[in-house]
């Protein structure tokens, strides 16, 4: 079968995933599901979508495996569907002419399932309240939320999109790599940050779904910051989060870097985080429960009296992202149930952060999940602290 331009996958892997997702969608006693997340397109058909969370669309899918999924979008956009995806059956709208959720209805209708019981994954970003009322009035019905449903098929990779998640990981290590070359006392953080982001932008990474995140000085006690026009001193701290990106497979790399000498307290938050995370990755194996690999990241804070410091969870999955998001469904916490299986891929952060002292040190990066053990992606990870 001829390959389109830009298409991601194999038509044949495609429809493994559709089978599985529709067993997995009858086994809920569902009839279908209409999707929405451009993510969930995406792994299903190869649609890459950029304005999904702008503009309304659907796939709409039946579990009888004799009918292949429709896929709703605007007319303007079915260019860009040929390009990625083998999808035969392709329906446009005209942007605010046209109603949408009725012709979401209609080809419902055409699917065989407008009188079944529905899914549809209301936790994407895409499914705007507005959007969701409009689709339950046309078909009138409630749908029930299969978003953990649609997402769990994505947290075992397969070869194939492990080969984009090392990808993804090596534009993330070219900017951890352009960091730690461009820092220096006097550059601004958002100078610092489009370093990085030049660096893996000009090696081939896609656009991520999150902004890079940056913190210097006592701004490093934030844990999301966005950069800003601060000019960055001597002896501060100066951490990094941001994600390289492969086909929109995300892999995330952060480090803590240092202008000088940061001081005594800085230096002791920064080896009691790096302990947490060398503690963490070790209770990290096939098998291991995601409450243990969190308990175990806590033990160093906890024994050097900064339990109130960590503020964030150990760890989540990653992959597949659009903005305005890059978490999985899969939870690294003292709070969650689970394992970890072979080809899952997450990412760590072992987070300190002390607001009346202006310091704050994010250490990690992306792993994914082997037969014997873990191989380490991206981000700069259990390392001494990096000083310029």
């Amino acid at each position: 079968m001829l390959k389109l331009a830009f298409q991601a996958f194999s038509e044949a892997e495609h429809r493994f995933r559709l089978k599985r997702a529709r067993e997995e969608l009858a086994t809920a006693g569902y009839g279908g599901s209409i999707i929405v997340a451009p993510e969930n397109i995406f792994y299903l058909t190869g649609y890459d979508s950029i304005c999904a969370n702008i503009c309304p669309q659907a796939l709409v899918l039946s579990v009888d495996e004799s009918r292949d999924p429709t896929l709703l979008v605007r007319n303007l956009d079915l260019p860009l569907v040929k390009e990625t995806s083998w999808l035969a059956d392709v329906r446009t709208y005209q942007l605010f002419v046209d109603d949408v959720a009725k012709v979401v209805g209609q080809i419902a209708n055409d699917q065989g399932i407008a009188k079944g019981r529905l899914g549809l994954d209301m936790q994407s970003p895409a499914v705007t309240g507005s959007y969701m009322r409009a689709l339950e009035t046309a078909l009138n019905l409630q749908f029930g939320d299969v978003s953990h449903l649609l997402n769990k098929l994505q947290l075992i990779k397969s070869p194939a999109e492990i080969d984009f998640m090392k990808e993804a990981a090596r534009y993330a290590n070219l900017g951890v790599e352009a960091a730690r070359r461009s820092l220096q006392p006097g550059i601004s953080e958002i100078a610092l940050c489009a370093a990085v982001e030049r660096a893996a932008r000009e090696a081939g990474s896609d656009y991520p779904a999150l902004p890079i995140e940056c913190g210097s000085g006592a701004r490093s006690a934030s844990g999301h910051a966005a950069p800003m026009l601060k000019i960055i001193g001597k002896n501060e701290l100066v951490h990094l989060e941001f994600a390289g990106v492969a086909r929109r497979y995300h892999s995330v790399g952060m480090t803590t870097l240092a202008t000088g000498e940061p001081g005594e307290g800085a230096r002791k938050l920064y080896d009691v985080a790096r302990e947490s995370l060398v503690a963490g990755l070790e209770e990290c194996r096939p098998g291991a429960h995601v409450a243990d690999i969190d308990n175990g990241s806590r033990k160093p804070i906890d024994r050097a009296g900064l339990g109130d410091a960590a503020q964030m969870r150990f760890g989540v999955g990653i992959g597949i992202a659009y903005p305005p998001i890059w978490l999985s469904s899969l939870q690294l916490d003292r709070f969650s149930t689970g394992t970890l299986v072979p080809g899952m891929t997450f990412y760590v952060h072992s987070w300190l952060s002390l607001p009346r002292d202006g310091l704050g040190v994010m250490l990690g990066g992306t792993y994914l999940v082997t037969e014997t053990g873990i191989e380490a992606l991206s981000g700069a990870g259990p390392v001494d602290l990096f000083t310029v």
